[in-house]
């Protein structure tokens, strides 16, 4: 099974696509990994992208389809990938397809991850980590036992990474309503679009995947 993960940052998409891939044995392909793996490579291609990224210039819409058809052709992609933040523009997902259609695949779910977007800035802008240890905190959620002071290593300073911020959340959204929701009312047209409540728990939000899956009746558990 060929799915994409869809929704705005901070949705979960990492999170459910590590679920999915640890409980279907599917392959998560995500772009990031995908470029740093080609400049690895040492190939003609990942030549090209280390030269691009060196300059500072995004990589081009037809590299990362040519990526991605490399990687799908891997023996361990047969039973099945993962997309996640790919594509991100209407453009991507119309050559994402035919490049399937090429390879005589096609994407059997888009997963959207629907989330209320002043909510999800709640959710993230009040995250909050120990300097020392890494533990995670949340200023509504999840607060130290005591005021100011680390429940693991009981360290006092702690620390907001600039993504968190509610200003740059929301700028992200702003960015993914404009950019990359587009893309869904054309995979509604196709009838792979399907929605789950990216609000829920991470669990309900795993079973809620799941139940999707099942219903396609083309995937099996992994083992």
């Amino acid at each position: 099974m060929n799915l994409v993960l869809f929704g705005p940052p901070g949705a979960g998409k990492g999170t459910q696509s590590e679920f999915l891939q640890a409980k279907f044995g599917l392959v998560k392909l995500a772009t990031g990994d995908m470029l740093r793996a080609a400049v690895s490579s040492g190939s003609p291609l990942g030549r090209q992208v280390q030269d691009i990224m060196a300059k500072g210039h995004l990589v081009s819409d037809i590299i990362m389809i040519n990526l991605l058809q490399q990687r799908i052709r891997l023996p361990d992609a047969r039973r099945g990938f993962i997309l996640d933040g790919f594509p991100r523009t209407l453009a991507q997902a119309e050559a994402l397809d035919r490049m399937l259609e090429d390879e005589a695949m096609r994407l059997d779910a888009v997963i959207e991850l629907k989330v209320d977007d002043a909510k999800l800035i709640e959710r993230i802008a009040g995250r909050f980590s120990c300097a020392k240890c890494g533990a995670g905190y949340h200023d509504s959620f999840r607060q130290p036992k005591m005021a100011g002071i680390c429940d693991v290593c009981g360290s006092k300073e702690f620390i907001r990474r600039e993504d968190d911020k509610a200003e740059t959340v929301a700028q992200r959204l702003q960015a993914y309503h404009k950019k990359t929701a587009p893309s869904l009312p054309y995979y509604k047209r196709r009838g792979v679009l399907v929605s789950v409540d990216g609000m829920a728990d991470i669990d309900e939000v795993a079973h809620q995947i799941e139940e999707v899956l099942r219903a396609n009746k083309k995937i099996a558990k992994k083992g």
